[in-house]
């Protein structure tokens, strides 16, 4: 079995929501983790839009990369360019991959329908990432 390290900078949506798809994806494969290099709670939007696509993530905790130093990941996937500049050296062989999604915590909708929307885009394109990632790597 895999281990695989998702880690964002707040631990709180995108990498959120690709542990959700990543664990759904790879199913008994991959034990699947997700931290951040800082800790900002769970986002209340990224476990709504996961509903919507039927993946529950309101148990999800948000963690910090420090908490997993012990684990010998096999991937490291890093989803903003900021966690990528910051990620501390894990003493592990692990393959690292990086792709920064755009943070739609960060969104200013003029309504809630359409911050929403966006995170439905982001939810998207993190979805298809997460596909691809356990076809290609699994």
């Amino acid at each position: 079995m895999k281990n695989i390290l998702v880690l964002c900078t707040g631990n709180s949506c995108r990498s959120q929501i690709a542990e959700g798809y990543l664990k759904y994806y790879a199913g008994n494969k991959a034990n699947v983790y997700s931290a951040g290099v800082e800790t900002h709670g769970v986002n209340p939007r990224a476990i709504a839009t996961m509903q919507e696509d039927n993946i529950d993530i309101s148990g999800h905790t948000s963690n910090h990369v420090d908490e997993y130093l012990n684990i010998d990941f096999d991937f490291v996937i890093t989803v903003c360019d900021h966690a990528r500049e910051r990620c501390p050296v894990l003493p592990t062989q692990a393959r690292k991959f990086h792709y920064n999604f755009p943070d739609p915590a960060k969104f200013k909708g003029e309504t809630e329908e359409a911050t929403m929307a966006e995170f439905r885009r982001v939810r998207q394109l993190i979805k298809d990432y997460c596909k691809a990632f356990v076809a290609e790597n699994l």
